[in-house]
């Protein structure tokens, strides 16, 4: 594994000292590029770009919609670029898509979701965690720290990756109840405040996303005098690290989606330039960033790094 993270290392520096390639790149996300995390994929993206000399479109829906990336996955492959990136959040909508990609002959890599259905699809490899292997290891050491009742708060219902963050919980943890919202904060602290409030015994809580989720999650608990609750969550934000160095919230899960934007771009343009690929899959993370950490990383994270 050492070996391989190295090979993985040398490829990116290769990368940034190499020279420009007359390269076309196109990465379709499902998220938004406004999205605090995305946007982080999204930095990776175009420092990827930067470092290459690659030309690179990062494009993604107004807001989750398979049908609209399903079209916009589609558009690329008519501009036949030199390689794709895509997020696979659901293979049954985004599949025929990508496949028509691969028959087209354009280079694909997966990031971020979709690990599972990836290589099937015709993808060369896959940059991202195990969202199902991530929120297990969350619920065995949120376990460990003597959580008994828990809750999963879910802004995507259906978006594949989100729910198996909530699975691999309930795996780690035990009893889960999953709490379905939306993206805004004002409605994730009002639903989490219900459930806190609506039952005594929730101890432990697990956002999916730092700032849209795992902040108001913080927010609500601090609110009602929930403090002693424990609070993790999937990524990070400054915020959500402030208050885990605080002592409000317990830990936060790094995917490090800087990498997941990135190696992909990168990737291809070697590929392109070179006909070099990694011979599998990278795992990005997961890392569990715990109070000890936490203020390390917290000024990356403001500039859009962590």
């Amino acid at each position: 594994m050492k070996k391989f993270f190295a090979a993985v290392s040398t490829a990116a520096i290769i990368a940034m000292a190499g020279p420009a390639f007359a390269t076309s790149i196109i990465v379709v996300a499902h998220g938004q590029a406004n999205d605090p995390f995305w946007s982080v994929v999204k930095n990776g993206v175009e420092k990827a770009g930067k470092d290459t000399g690659a030309t690179v479109e990062f494009r993604s829906p107004e807001t989750f919609d398979m049908v609209q990336m399903s079209q916009m996955i589609d558009a690329a492959v008519n501009q036949n670029p030199d390689g794709l990136v895509v997020s696979i959040p659901d293979a049954d909508a985004l599949g025929p898509s990508i496949k028509r990609a691969v028959e087209a002959g354009i280079p694909v890599i997966s990031m971020n979701s979709g690990s599972d259905v990836a290589h099937e699809l015709g993808a060369l490899l896959h940059v991202g965690q195990s969202e199902f292997d991530a929120g297990k290891a969350a619920g065995a050491k949120l376990a460990e720290l003597g959580g008994k009742k828990g809750i999963c708060i879910n802004q995507e219902v259906g978006n594949v990756s989100l729910d198996l963050r909530c699975k691999g919980f309930a795996e780690g943890f035990g009893q889960v109840t999953v709490i379905p919202t939306g993206n805004d904060p004002a409605e994730v602290q009002a639903k989490v405040r219900a459930a806190l409030e609506s039952d005594a015994d929730i101890d432990t809580v697990l956002s999916l996303n730092a700032s849209l989720v795992g902040e108001p999650t913080v927010q609500a608990a601090q609110a009602i005098g929930r403090d002693k609750v424990m609070i993790a969550t999937f990524d990070l934000s400054s915020g959500f690290l402030q208050d885990i160095v605080d002592g409000k919230a317990t830990f936060a899960i790094d995917q490090q989606q800087f990498l997941q934007g990135y190696l992909p771009v990168s990737f291809l343009a070697l590929n392109a330039e070179y006909g070099l690929i990694p011979g599998g899959d990278v795992p990005s993370g997961p890392n569990l960033v715990m109070k000890d950490s936490a203020a390390k990383v917290i000024e990356l994270s403001a500039k859009g790094i962590r």
